[in-house]
């Protein structure tokens, strides 16, 4: 992203625009460029984007887990003096917006979440990550969306990057393995935050009934679906995810 990081104090983030403030969580194996699309568009219609670099590789290991990264949103919030905050994440970002959520309700509008973890995911696939295999972690990059062509060199040498980074390794496994204790569906039926779920038809990572569920399971949520679409929607179908969304803030005056 040409945007400038900000570093503010202990945060890192791109900030963009005025307005309603909508704060985007990247995924684990996601950098802030994935939301190019969408930092692009709402910034131009009346709000203000935000987008934190989540400290995933900087915390001790005993306290990386998806709540330490819950409470780090809750501070980046108060230190930026925000209220009133709508949430988009994707993946892992999703799962942390939907933790803030629970536990700090009063400092969130409304959530969006697109290919969220939080109910079930395979995080890995179907195999521990092979260090040094290239092609190997090329086709599980590629693997992640519909079109195997929106996994560039770029992303898959800094996924490869960080497979073969030991202490990044073992962070990634430690979160991915958080996530997966971390479950939600006891917590989701008692959140009562409006929440737009949009979801990509062929995603592998969190397949389609998984956002079903999370739509089951929330009291005031939308879904919406995507065609020919893995599990970054906002990456993939910038415009479409734009859309919808831009449609759905509108209907809830957000």
């Amino acid at each position: 992203m040409e945007e400038e990081i900000i570093k503010d104090g202990k945060f890192k983030y791109i900030e963009k625009g005025e307005g309603t403030p909508i704060i985007i969580l990247h995924g684990l194996m996601g950098g802030l460029s994935n939301f190019q699309g969408v930092s692009d568009y709402f910034p131009k219609n009346g709000y203000k984007v935000l987008i934190p670099e989540l400290p995933i590789y900087d915390m001790p290991l005993l306290k990386t887990n998806v709540k330490n990264f819950a409470k780090y949103l809750k501070k980046f919030i108060e230190h930026k003096g925000l209220k009133d905050v709508i949430l988009l994440g994707n993946s892992l970002g999703g799962h942390i917006g939907l933790l803030h959520t629970k536990l700090y309700p009063e400092m969130v509008k409304a959530l969006v979440i697109t290919g969220s973890s939080g109910l079930y995911e395979s995080a890995m696939g179907d195999g521990y990550p092979k260090r040094g295999d290239y092609e190997f972690i090329k086709k599980k990059a590629q693997d992640v969306f519909y079109d195997p062509e929106v996994a560039t060199k770029e992303i898959v040498d800094e996924v490869y990057a960080t497979v073969n980074d030991r202490i990044k390794l073992v962070k990634t496994l430690a979160i991915a393995k958080s996530a997966i204790r971390h479950n939600m569906s006891t917590d989701l039926p008692t959140m009562n935050t409006p929440t737009c779920i949009i979801w990509g038809e062929n995603d592998t990572v969190t397949p389609p009934d998984v956002a079903e569920l999370f739509h089951e399971l929330l009291p005031d949520s939308d879904l919406f679906w995507i065609k020919k679409c893995g599990h970054a929607p906002m990456m993939e179908h910038p415009d479409e995810f734009n859309t919808i969304l831009s449609k759905w803030l509108n209907q809830r005056n957000f």
